[in-house]
Order: C-alpha cells, then sequence, then structure tokens
C-alpha cells in the first residue's frame, strides 16, 4: 500500500512552497487573466503560475503519478494505460493522483482577505489518502492521513459535538450565476431561523477545515468541485465530522455537507425538502 505519511510530507512542501510563491508576488491587486463560469468567476495569472510550480514539484519527485488540477485539467502519468503508473515504494496495482487547486478562494485572493488556500489531495487507487490545506494568510496548514487523524499545529483536531441545528453555526458558499444565487437565497432564507447564524468565508477549502477545527459546526454549499473540497473533505472526516452529499450520495458538485453525526442529519433533513440541488 501506498505510504500516506510519506505523500502527505511531499504535499505539504509544495504547498508551502507554492503559498509561499503567491505571497511574494502578489500585487496590490492581483492581475484577472480570465474568467470561467461567469463575469465573476476570475482566474488570476497567480492561479496559473502557482499550479504550474506544483505540476512541476510533483513531477520532479514522482513522474509516474497523475495530476488533476483546476486549472490545467487532468494529466497521466509518465507510464500505464490509464494515468499513474508504478511508482517506487507501491505496489504494482496502486495508481496516484494529485489533485490541486492552486488558488481556493480566489476571489478573496484578489480583493486580498485573508481566507485563501492552497490546497493539494492524493488519491491512491481512487481513494484519497493524504491532504493538506494551506490558509496561506493565516499560516496555517491543515493536513490529514487517512485513519490518522486530522492535524493543525502539532494540535489534533476534533469537530464540534452534540450542538443541535438551533444552536448551529453554518457556513456556507454562492454559485457565480444569477439563477444559482437567486435559489441558493431562497434556500438560505430557510436556513437561517432554523440555525445559530450563517458565515461566508469565501473558501469550500477553508470552511471544511474550520469544522474540523470547531471554528464553525456545519457547512454546505451546492457548485463546489472535487478539487476544492478533495483535501479538506479528508480532514473533516478525520476530525469526526460526516462529510457527504444529499440522500446517500458522496459529496458532489450538486451539494456538499459536512457536520458531527447528529448535526449532520437535522441539517441534512432541513436542506432536502428545498431542493438545494436545483438551479
Amino acid at each position: 500500500m501506498a505510504d500516506g505519511d510519506a505523500l502527505l510530507e511531499l504535499a505539504v512542501s509544495i504547498a508551502r512552497e507554492a503559498g509561499e510563491m503567491l505571497l511574494a508576488k502578489r500585487p496590490a491587486r492581483p492581475e484577472v487573466l480570465a474568467t470561467k463560469s461567469s463575469p465573476t468567476d476570475v482566474v488570476t495569472a497567480l492561479d496559473r503560475a502557482a499550479e504550474e510550480l506544483i505540476r512541476a514539484r510533483i513531477r520532479q519527485a514522482r513522474p509516474q503519478d497523475a495530476i488533476l488540477g483546476e486549472e490545467g485539467g487532468e494529466t497521466p502519468g509518465l507510464s500505464g494505460p490509464s494515468g499513474a503508473g508504478s511508482t517506487p515504494g507501491l505496489s504494482g496495482v496502486d495508481r496516484v493522483k494529485w489533485v490541486v487547486d492552486p488558488i481556493d478562494g480566489t476571489v478573496n485572493f484578489l480583493y486580498g482577505l485573508p481566507d485563501w488556500a492552497v490546497s493539494i489531495a492524493v488519491e491512491v487507487d481512487g481513494e484519497i489518502v493524504a491532504g493538506v490545506v494551506h490558509n496561506v494568510p493565516r499560516g496555517e496548514i491543515f493536513t490529514a492521513v487517512r485513519g490518522g487523524g486530522a492535524w493543525l499545529a502539532g494540535e489534533r483536531l476534533r469537530c464540534n459535538t452534540g450542538v443541535p441545528l438551533a444552536q448551529a453555526l453554518v457556513a456556507t458558499g454562492f454559485g457565480y450565476g444569477a439563477e444559482r444565487r437567486r435559489v441558493q437565497a431562497e434556500v438560505l432564507a430557510q436556513v437561517v431561523p432554523g440555525v445559530r447564524d450563517i458565515r461566508r468565508g469565501g473558501s469550500c477549502a477553508v470552511d471544511l477545515c474550520s469544522v474540523a477545527a470547531g471554528r464553525v459546526d456545519a457547512y454546505y454549499e451546492r457548485g463546489t468541485n472535487y478539487w476544492d473540497w478533495a483535501a479538506a473533505g479528508l480532514i473533516a472526516a478525520e476530525a469526526g465530522a460526516r462529510f457527504a452529499g444529499l440522500n446517500g450520495k458522496p459529496a458532489n458538485p450538486e451539494l456538499t455537507l459536512s457536520a458531527a453525526p447528529g448535526l449532520f442529519e437535522e441539517l441534512h433533513d432541513l436542506l432536502a425538502p428545498l431542493d438545494p440541488e436545483r438551479g
């Protein structure tokens, strides 16, 4: 089996380097290089530069591995018919893929807000085994290895437990399209009366790490992608939270939901009749 600790060590090193580069090169107002799904969904030149750096470091250390990045898409490893080939230290059937979001929270990055992160996860045979989320402005590095717990600055993380829905601080986010935002506002209007309060941080990865660290009690959002939560979902799960979609589905772009057992089910049952996946 793959050595999750060794994979995590490399991921942390790369995430640190990418974060240092982004801090050093970030101008007062970064250049918007392009937009994606809408005029408000931006890509900066530094998104692409950070992903290029991350890809280069992975290729130097582990050229056999596949890489999926938000900006560059998926590229196979150097051997094997379907992606990553055999890697020294792994069994012949192991296939390793790195899942990279060079800046999760690009709008926060653009505006100089303090919650954006470099996120790197590592899959082995389709299962995420290690992940790091580097909240660069705050200097925080959240990590997890499957079965080994979630950690921040040497402290093991535990999500908040025993919190009823009415007392839960819930993080969420919004999409970029106008129609989707309208639906999300309708859903939120039904959620707000049933919880303590809502927080909107602007980074899926950071929000999930906040669940892990007990800074919020729960999180839900429609429209996130695999690279947004690949690492942070593992971190939340290793901190004791449930991490999934609606109605027994795994986490997916239609809806991602995380909270401690008990609260997860309460929030799920509040959301499900509102049809939050529409729009």
